[in-house]
């Protein structure tokens, strides 16, 4: 009879430690399941609505694309009544270069605060920081006046400097913890073979390849599907966005919604490249800022 007794005694707790460890794994695995497909529903309301018919749009907006209901008229409007090659090419070349000088732009000065030890190192790390927490958006009025100044309105370089400094600060300062984490016998056995300052740097960016992936990637998106700047820097036909340029098909009285999705669904195809590429990187960025002791 004890025997019975503590036999049972043994398997209740047993029974809620197995249940409670279950649910323990279970619980955030839902919760991204959840949020996931809460991020994807609209991406996946883009995608199948891009190939219907307007009147197909309306009636099954949750259903795949049939033989009924298929259509390219979307493409079609979109390659005939507007410029969307030109809003591509403007929304590549700022995003490319403003991506690659935030990026050179960044690692230097990331690697001069985390190397270097000098008088007022910690107020520019701290004017940096302060760059993160205000928005540059309400610089707006003083920012357009100096654009309009220096004539660079409606010229792509007025978008390429604005996100430049609109990404440098949380860039800088996501890098320099990277660099500082970077060996010191590395750096100065460099030193003693007799390599340059610039070597070394160029010698370190190999070392802190998955944060600049990661930047790369948390850089790019908002740059891309940005309309507040193209709108009031340059919003002229010749250096329009692929963002600014979708809103001509936004009208007072009526929207040519084929139109509309098929512009956004051609612009989300450069971002998935982009990240396909580079979420290995922004994966192991985010594991190894987790990982460290």
């Amino acid at each position: 009879m004890e025997k019975t007794i503590s036999s049972e005694k043994y398997q209740g707790p047993s029974f809620f430690f197995q249940l409670r460890k279950w649910a323990g794994e279970a619980v955030p695995v839902l919760i991204l399941i959840f949020w996931s497909v809460i991020a994807l529903f609209p991406i996946y309301l883009i995608l199948v609505n891009a190939f219907k018919e307007r009147k197909a749009i309306f009636r099954l907006p949750f259903a795949i694309p049939s033989g009924e209901t298929f259509s390219l008229v979307g493409f079609e409007t979109v390659s005939a009544r507007s410029h969307f090659g030109t809003y591509f090419t403007n929304s590549i070349v700022v995003t490319v270069m403003a991506l690659v000088l935030t990026l050179l732009f960044g690692t230097m000065a990331s690697f001069a605060l985390a190397q270097y030890k000098f008088k007022g190192s910690t107020l520019i790390s701290l004017v940096f920081s302060i760059g993160i927490m205000i928005p540059i958006r309400l610089a707006t009025v003083g920012i357009l006046r100096l654009m309009v100044n220096l004539r660079l309105t409606n010229t792509l370089w007025a978008l390429i400097i604005v996100y430049i400094a609109q990404s440098l600060p949380m860039t800088i300062f996501i890098l320099s913890s990277f660099m500082r984490q970077v060996p010191q016998e590395l750096i100065q056995a460099a030193r003693v073979d007799g390599a340059s300052e610039y070597h070394i740097y160029w010698l370190i960016l190999p070392l802190i390849r998955p944060a600049l992936g990661a930047i790369g990637i948390f850089t790019m998106i908002p740059i891309w599907n940005d309309l507040w700047w193209p709108l009031i820097l340059a919003p002229s036909i010749d250096t329009a966005t692929v963002t600014l340029g979708s809103q001509q098909f936004l009208g007072q009285y009526m929207t040519d919604w084929n139109a509309i999705l098929a512009s956004m669904t051609m612009s989300i195809v450069p971002i998935l490249i982009f990240y396909l590429i580079f979420s290995k990187q922004m994966i192991k960025s985010i594991t190894s800022g987790a990982l460290k002791s």
